[in-house]
């Protein structure tokens, strides 16, 4: 593993590209509001891991579960589905003959078919031609029409970009660039509903581990938690080192692109940051660590010894927590430690 203590912690990334992109929100209200219309909306377990904790000589490990979330299989579910809700709901605007593209590299795509479907919208859904089959089908049983395009998920986000232009659809992805936020916004502000739960379910933990791919969970949940139990909760970010897209921009002082070969860890492999997330985790994290492939792939191997069943994507934070034995004096993990994980999807 390697760590990086973050120097703009509190003071935030001061770089052109991010002063006119908003933070991440942490209005939960909403989200709520609009959940409660759902019938698949339950609450998703936290999980007191009481026999990984002894392992590993933390005192407590809280998982927040959700790999059954909505019936989709991730936490994403509370993000696309949530955008197309507020456009149905809140904002009155008739979904039929509406299209959503996006690009996806996992389960976001399925958030944004399931929406879609939900409200007589239609979708499309571009993906890389590394993203395995049974994906592509599982979009299709949602009522998706999947293209493939590009080898990598920055290149199927670029042909989805520009059949929206051709084609005037919406575009509805989980990242964020200059001219385009309003839509990641609300997306991540879905997000917010698993630390509002979390927060009826738990105490404050003294450190998080949150895996990121574009940052939009991690963000969402960083600011949360900030808002919920203050400045002390310590808040490591876990990236593959393929694809160290949030530490290189943190690294540099600036945004920059992240370079490396694909990672297993599919659903984080993903070289640039979405600018939201750079703009709150650059303010609310306190370490961005980078972990080996093998590391992924032992976590998801330890938490199935442990009956949680996902993949090295779901179990990237807790990767982080098995890979930084050398690094629990700089991160104060001890016998009294609280740590919180995230489960965020079921196994492929």
């Amino acid at each position: 593993m390697e760590i990086l203590n973050n120097p703009h912690r509190h003071i935030g990334l001061d770089c052109a590209i991010l002063r006119d992109i908003p933070a991440p929100s942490d209005n939960t209200k909403q989200v709520q509001a609009l959940l409660a219309r759902c019938p698949s909306a339950a609450v998703t377990p936290l999980v007191n891991a009481t026999a990984m904790a002894s392992e590993q000589g933390i005192g407590r490990i809280s998982i927040k579960d959700e790999r059954s979330r909505m019936g989709l299989g991730s936490f994403k579910a509370l993000g696309a589905a949530y955008v197309i809700a507020h456009s149905a709901v809140v904002e009155g605007e008739s979904q039929t003959g509406k299209t959503y593209v996006t690009a996806s590299a996992g389960n976001h795509g399925m958030s944004v078919a399931a929406g879609a479907k939900a409200f007589g919208a239609n979708s499309v859904v571009y993906i890389a031609e590394t993203v395995p089959e049974a994906f592509a089908k599982r979009l299709k049983a949602e009522g998706a029409q999947v293209i493939r395009a590009g080898q990598i998920y920055e290149e199927s986000m670029a042909a989805a970009k520009q059949s929206a232009e051709d084609n005037g659809w919406s575009l509805l992805s989980d990242s964020s660039w200059p001219g385009y936020f309003e839509p990641s916004y609300r997306l991540m502000e879905g997000y917010t509903a698993l630390m509002n739960e979390a927060n009826g379910q738990m105490q404050a933990p003294t450190h998080i581990f949150l895996q990121a791919g574009v940052g939009g969970l991690a963000g969402a949940v960083a600011a949360m938690t900030r808002k919920l139990w203050g400045q002390e909760v310590c808040i490591i970010i876990v990236e593959p080192s393929h694809a160290a897209a949030l530490h290189g921009c943190i690294k540099a002082g600036e945004f920059v692109t992240a370079e490396g070969p694909d990672s297993c860890m599919g659903r984080l492999d993903c070289k640039e940051a979405s600018l939201i997330a750079l703009k709150g985790l650059a303010r609310d994290a306190d370490f961005f660590t980078l972990i080996s492939e093998q590391e992924g792939v032992d976590a998801a191997d330890y938490a199935t010894l442990h009956n949680m069943q996902s993949t090295p994507s779901g179990t990237g934070g807790l990767a982080g927590l098995l890979a930084c034995s050398a690094h629990r004096d700089t991160l104060s993990l001890d016998t009294t430690s609280h740590v919180m994980l995230i489960m965020s999807e079921g196994p492929e």
